[in-house]
């Protein structure tokens, strides 16, 4: 039995060095289709620059086919994913790529022929390939059906289709898909809804992501589409994002496996690390004391033990603060209590003091539970950088718990990839409308906060974490609530100005309000003269005059009004006449022919 372990290492390596090859030679399949000369739209520059570059990729990476096909009509179509079809049935891993224009009607997907006309929107049955029909053609494939569209564009017969019906929905980009087939997946160019960039140079942004990501040699695939995913956001400013849809299972999928050469025969050793790490993950999953506990009694010494020796500290510094509030409390309700019963002052003075030792201890325990979770988070950044850095890296230290060894391990900043995916997650979801620059500031933190709220969940915002990331990046549709000036309104993921019809302005509500009519100015009257400084007698007798027969009366009295000094005029039938020094009018009533208004009275 001895004799027989002693061999194991040896039958190991001959078994990979002469047996490996059979085990990856699983046979591999692929079909490219770009269509750039549209004969009833504009001709696409990059899907033949795009279809080339992919089809020489898969070559490269060692393909068994590599099927590539550009400008097809919709006959043409058809026959190449029948043959295709044929050329899956004993495949492991079938792949499509496809580069063109793609439409969505009534949340269906298709590709477009170059000689497709659609002048309505039924005839988009006829004249076009439904995406279903490519997912047929990759079905028979036993390990792995990737269908990847860079066709994400602006559809250019949206403006001329006719409607046959009304509510017949036409959609921007492409449609969500979830394939029913297993270990299917169906990779967007951009996500559903969304379009996509040409680019400037020769290929478009997706597609030289791809080539760069998608056959690296034991790459996962699901891993491979996030790195091209990276790419493309940084490349166009956070305005596309590509998408995978569908599942795989948990073993690792790559599209091009890791050659065994017989210098790497030898058994290989076990990373002890690896599994303590993978056990302090989940033991961070559970996050309660009975996992830490558990995962120190496996794992007493180390990196590791210390890191979970600062997440006890925390949950212990939690769980004091908890009691020490829970106390305070009471103390201070005991205290109120004998104050309303008009105890004596020795109680509540007893009272009040217990009630303020309380406090204290609270505060206490509030400062040291602060201080452990800055601690643990900062130790939990410092792995997370560490891992980032070096993943095949041991990390080793006898750090103390209290954190002071923890931190040279790693360098002091956070990494500003991280930071800067997780601020355009929480964008993408509606949380954060700033920069994507890196920088974890305040403002980020207060986005971070607003997601906590509105999702429910309880991520450190002190930092950028991959637990953020993966929590914010499961989120498919928006988290925070989209927030509009004064004067817009939410239409969507946007803000649009309120327009009101005539006769309606906006109010302080955000709400379209009746204006009330303008009141029309009241006109000018006449005001009296108090600047007269006659007396009242002789302003009536004036008035007398003036109110005289004739003429001769407003003659009267337009020259009293002349007349200076405070000289009268003496007006009647025979025409007016200055009153003699001396002498004054005085009002005698009637007026009339032959009978004057005002006698002339002298001293």
């Amino acid at each position: 039995m001895r004799n027989l372990l002693r061999l194991c290492p040896l039958l190991l390596a001959a078994a990979l060095l002469f047996g490996a090859e059979p085990a990856f030679a699983g046979k591999r399949v692929a079909l490219v289709i770009a269509n750039s000369a549209y004969r009833h739209a504009p001709s696409l520059t990059n899907p033949v620059n795009d279809g080339t570059v992919m089809a020489k990729t898969l070559k490269d990476a060692g393909f068994d086919v590599v099927d590539s096909r550009h400008d097809l009509s919709a006959l043409e179509t058809r026959r190449v994913l029948r043959e295709f079809a044929d050329a899956t049935r004993d495949a492991d891993i079938a792949v499509v790529y496809y580069a063109g224009h793609g439409i969505e009607v009534e949340g269906s997907n298709y590709l477009i022929p170059v000689d497709a006309k659609l002048e309505r929107d039924t005839d988009v049955y006829d004249e076009a390939l439904s995406l279903d029909r490519v997912l047929v053609a990759v079905e028979p494939a036993k390990q792995l059906r990737l269908v990847i569209l860079d066709a994400c564009r602006d559809n250019p017969f949206g403006k001329t289709m006719k409607r046959t019906v009304a509510a017949r929905g036409l959609g921007r980009g492409l449609a969500q898909v979830e394939p029913t087939s297993p270990n299917t997946l169906v990779a967007y160019s951009a996500k559903a809804g969304f379009t996509a960039q040409d680019g400037d140079g020769a290929n478009s942004p997706f597609t030289v992501a791809l080539s760069k990501h998608l056959t690296t040699p034991g790459l996962d695939v699901r891993r491979a589409f996030g790195f091209v995913r990276d790419d493309v956001l940084k490349s166009t400013g956070n305005k596309q994002e590509p998408f995978v849809y569908g599942s795989l299972g948990g073993e690792d999928v790559p599209l091009v496996p890791v050659k065994v050469v017989a210098a790497a025969a030898a058994a290989p050793v076990a990373n002890p690390q690896a599994d303590i790490r993978r056990d302090y993950e989940l033991s961070l999953q559970v996050g309660n004391r009975a996992a830490w506990d558990a995962f120190l009694a496996q794992h007493p010494d180390g990196f590791y033990a210390n890191l979970a020796k600062l997440q006890l500290e925390k949950i212990g510094a939690e769980q004091a603060h908890a009691l020490a509030t829970e106390k305070a409390k009471q103390a201070e309700a005991e205290r109120d209590r004998l104050a309303a019963l008009g105890a004596q002052k020795d109680a509540q003075a007893k009272a009040a003091a217990d009630a303020k030792a309380a406090e204290q201890v609270q505060l206490a325990a509030q400062k040291a539970k602060e201080q452990a979770q800055q601690q643990a988070a900062a130790a939990e950044q410092q792995r997370v950088n560490l891992a980032a850095a070096a993943p095949s890296a041991a990390p080793a230290s006898t750090a103390s718990p209290a954190g002071t060894n923890v931190a040279s391990l790693t360098p002091a900043t956070a990494p500003a990839d991280l930071s800067r995916s997780v601020q355009t997650e929480l964008g993408r979801v509606g949380c954060y409308s700033g920069q994507a620059d890196g920088n974890w500031n305040t403002s980020s933190q207060r986005s971070l906060t607003q997601f906590n709220r509105y999702a429910g969940t309880k991520l450190d915002v002190k930092v950028a974490s991959t637990d953020a990331l993966d929590t914010v990046k499961a989120r498919q549709s928006r988290v925070c609530p989209l927030v509009c000036e004064h004067g817009f309104k939410t239409d969507g993921d946007k803000c649009t100005r309120i327009v009101c019809r005539d006769g309606y302005a906006i109010n302080d509500d955000n709400e379209c309000e009746k204006q009330r009519a303008a009141k029309p100015a009241k006109p000018a009257t006449a005001k009296r003269d108090d600047g007269d400084e006659r007396p009242a007698r002789q302003r009536r007798q004036a008035g007398g005059a003036a109110g005289g027969y004739g003429a001769a009366a407003g003659i009267a009295a337009a020259g009293a009004g002349r007349a200076s000094g405070g000289g009268q005029m003496f007006c009647n039938s025979g025409g007016c006449r200055a009153v003699n020094r001396g002498c004054h009018l005085e009002y005698r009533g009637g007026g009339g022919p032959g009978n004057d208004a005002n006698a002339e009275v002298c001293n």
